[in-house]
């Protein structure tokens, strides 16, 4: 599970011939509004899209569209001078690259944004591009200002590639793999599935979610074979996915394995790129029940492959011998808590060494191994040096300089609120911090690694984009060149939050909060919590938190405070502290949460203690519902997509933290909000779309069924269609306003409401 895509009002105008920032016509100390907020065009700007370097490091392009989101251009900054063009105008990518909002369907268009499938890709000559027009892929040469159509089928092609010598395209359609000649050769269908229930080099929903997984198939480094990952769905349930708009309703069924339920299985291939017999790499067959989280090329003819067991405490590393599938496992790790699956396994140009990124040391660090060149298979990797060390992060690794000696990558050495881009040797020595200016960095690396793109945000910045050269220290800032901005909030009367820091329940846990207080109050202010919880997550750090951000502002200008606190058992902070939850959801979290809740009131005394409310999203909303049923201390909450018993969420997700629903019955059942339903107290508002495919509707109606048999009062807001985002500026102006509606209403009553049970509607 993952915190919903809220960051929609981030949105731009191009008014001039080169995209940035604008000034704006309203004056001084502009009321913030919640229309504003989600309106096409937004407060801050619409972000560049896609950005990409072309493989000869020479560029660096991005879609820009205008503040409807309906026109854009693809630009392109010129790496060796800054200056900025248009690559393709607008008249050209309305048809190559038509924009997500153009998607009718609600759940294919949250998969386009919630996953950022690109818009276009760099062929390996840096002359030409592959444009994916909602299915339909088109080659375009950029010297002749001209594209080619590749696919005309009725049925979508997705996660296109060029082969790495660019003389072939490849596609997933109908579940299966295909190729196609370039410029102008027939297509060909490499597998073969034998239903809809077989997806081959095909990524379903759940590996999606929950393992990050982006493609399931992967051209070897000479051109001449593809290896794939099969899945099998024919044992996964289904969930009906109900259209209600229409005269006779519409159901979808969507394979959706709960905790507990058969997974896909799985099994790799390998195929050659002009098609033939796969050859089916051999791992006995229980690994068709375990996951496959990462796979790939060591070099031509060698695969790699992780095996992830089903409770996601151990990984195994195999290397294979693409020719006959024989494997030999190479590295194994078991975790006390959970194995934290990354795309952080890098294969050295030198071919015999790699890097392994765990946190077996209780962080998440670098570790380098070796192992024999000439026979992969003849052993087992062997540790050369743990990179780096400490108390903090690697969040990624960003990029291998073997000339140099040199990784890069970000973590959050300094202060566990930033990310900061660092530098080391193959050896572990001369650690260095690249990026100086505090905030948040997020860094691309062109392939020879001599410059990036920097999207540097911080607490009250909105994101900017910089080009810089490769360098250390003190210097860093000095070889940026920005070439991006959002629009600035000098225009409005925005309040800086505070970052404070209080004791975990536990007495001794160090907890990071963030607490925003309006300019100017009379009297006592309410306080309104909006935590996220969960594991896999920071709310609290030094970053640009979008539309969430600048509805906080609203709620400032209303007259409230607004906390959020990162309780343990949320992420960044080492396995100790991600580990608090195990076995059983809600309950430190809580503790937590009211711990900081005590701290803050004693703190400002200006805070109404008798008028505190709570919302949030996804786990923010279990989070919710999990507090109005196990405290009294919060007059009104609002709970948006919450999971109300963790049976019905994912297999992966769940069963990570919570184990195999038959080996932690008592644990899953202290987590449920419904089994303390008739304990609720304060004023809720229920929220969810009917169409989510995340956390299922069905979450609210079993929470409503047990509000009924306790005699509950709550109130419900359902969005027709809606998946987990509830996106679109109608359906979030609607939603907003009824958040701040429900703590308008109970929190600025001039006396606390009276009665034994849940307000009445």
């Amino acid at each position: 599970m993952k915190p919903p895509l809220v960051l929609l009002g981030l949105l731009c105008l191009i008014s001039c011939a080169v995209p940035g920032q604008e000034a704006w016509a309203q004056s001084p100390a502009t009321e913030l509004t919640i229309e504003a907020i989600f309106a096409e065009g937004g407060i801050t700007g619409r972000t560049p899209e896609t950005l990409e370097w072309s493989p000869d490091g020479k560029k660096i392009s991005f879609v820009q569209r205008d503040a409807s989101g309906e026109h854009g251009e693809l630009w392109y900054v010129d790496a060796a001078n800054g200056q900025k063009a248009v690559l393709v105008g607008e008249t050209k990518l309305a048809s190559l690259a038509p924009p997500a909002t153009k998607i009718a369907d609600e759940r294919q268009k949250e998969w386009a944004t919630r996953y950022a499938v690109a818009a276009y890709h760099w062929a390996p000559d840096s002359k030409h591009l592959l444009f994916d027009s909602h299915g339909q892929l088109w080659y375009y040469g950029l010297e002749s200002g001209t594209g080619v159509q590749l696919t005309s089928s009725p049925d979508p092609s997705s996660d296109p590639k060029f082969s790495p010598d660019g003389r072939y395209v490849s596609y997933v359609r109908k579940h299966d793999v295909w190729t196609r000649a370039l410029p102008d050769g027939g297509e060909r269908q490499l597998t073969h599935s034998d239903s809809d229930d077989t997806l081959n080099g095909e990524v379903d929903w759940v590996y999606a979610e929950e393992l990050d997984v982006r493609s399931n198939y992967f051209w070897s480094p000479e051109s001449r074979q593809i290896v794939f990952l099969q899945m099998n769905e024919k044992p996964v349930p289904t969930y009906p996915i109900t259209d209600w708009l229409p005269l006779h309703p519409r159901v979808e069924e969507q394979k959706y394995p709960k905790a507990g339920d058969p997974n896909p299985e799985v099994r790799l291939g390998v195929v050659n790129g002009n098609g033939g017999k796969v050859r089916w790499i051999d791992f006995g067959e229980e690994y068709k029940n375990l996951y496959i989280p990462r796979f790939g090329w060591v070099r031509e003819g060698v695969l790699y492959f992780e095996v992830l067991n089903r409770l996601q405490n151990r990984i195994e590393l195999y290397f294979a011998d693409a020719s006959n599938g024989h494997t030999r496992q190479v590295l194994s790790e078991t975790s006390p808590t959970w194995i934290e699956v990354n795309d952080d396994f890098h294969v050295l140009k030198s071919g015999d060494r790699f890097l392994w990124k765990s946190w077996r040391d209780g962080h998440e660090q670098l570790y380098l191994y070796g192992f024999d060149q000439q026979n992969p298979l003849g052993g087992e990797a062997k540790q050369v040096a743990q990179l780096t060390r400490g108390e903090f992060e690697v969040f990624k690794v960003n990029h291998v300089d073997e000339a140099a000696g040199l990784v890069f990558f970000t973590a959050n050495a300094e202060d566990a609120k930033q990310r900061q881009l660092y530098s080391v040797k193959l050896d572990g020595s001369d650690f260095r911090r690249i990026t100086q200016e505090k905030g948040t960095h997020q860094t691309l690396f062109s392939d020879d690694g001599g410059q990036y793109i920097d999207r540097f945000t911080a607490l009250m910045t909105p994101p900017r984009f910089a080009l810089c050269r490769t360098a250390a220290g003190p210097e860093a800032a000095d070889s940026c060149q920005g070439f991006w901005e959002s629009r600035s909030l000098e225009q409005y009367s925005v309040v800086t939050p505070e970052f404070l820091e209080f004791k975990a329940a536990d007495g001794k846990t160090r907890l990071y909060g963030e607490l925003l207080l309006p300019r100017q109050s009379s009297g006592k202010v309410p306080l309104i919590l909006n935590p996220y919880g969960g594991p896999g997550v920071q709310r609290v750090d030094d970053d640009w938190a979008g539309a969430t951000a600048l509805f906080d502002q609203v709620m400032a200008q209303g007259g409230f405070a607004v906390l959020c606190v990162d309780n343990r058992g949320m992420s960044a902070r080492g396995r100790e502290f991600a580990a608090a939850l195990r076995s059983e959801f809600g309950k430190v979290e809580l503790q937590d949460q009211l711990a900081a809740l005590d701290q803050v009131l004693q703190r400002y005394p200006q805070l109404d203690s008798s008028r505190v409310g709570f919302w949030g999203w996804s786990y923010g909303g279990y989070m919710t519902l999990y507090a109005m049923t196990h405290s009294d201390r919060f007059k009104a909450g609002v709970a948006v997509a919450p999971v109300t018993d963790w049976k019905l969420y994912d297999s992966i997700y769940t069963e990570r933290y919570m184990g195999v629903p038959g080996e932690n019955e008592a644990g899953y059942k202290a987590s449920s909000p419904t089994t303390g339903a008739a304990n609720l107290k304060g004023h809720l508002l229920l929220v969810h779309g009917t169409s989510d495919d995340n956390v299922h509707f069905q979450n609210s109606v079993q929470m409503i069924q047990a509000f009924v048999k306790a005699g509950v009062a709550y109130d419900l807001q359902v969005y027709p269609n809606k998946t987990h985002s509830i996106a679109g500026a109608e359906a979030r102006v609607h939603l907003f306003h009824r958040i701040l509606a429900q703590f308008e209403r109970e929190l600025m009553l001039p006396t606390p409401a009276t009665g034994t049970g849940a307000s009445q509607p």
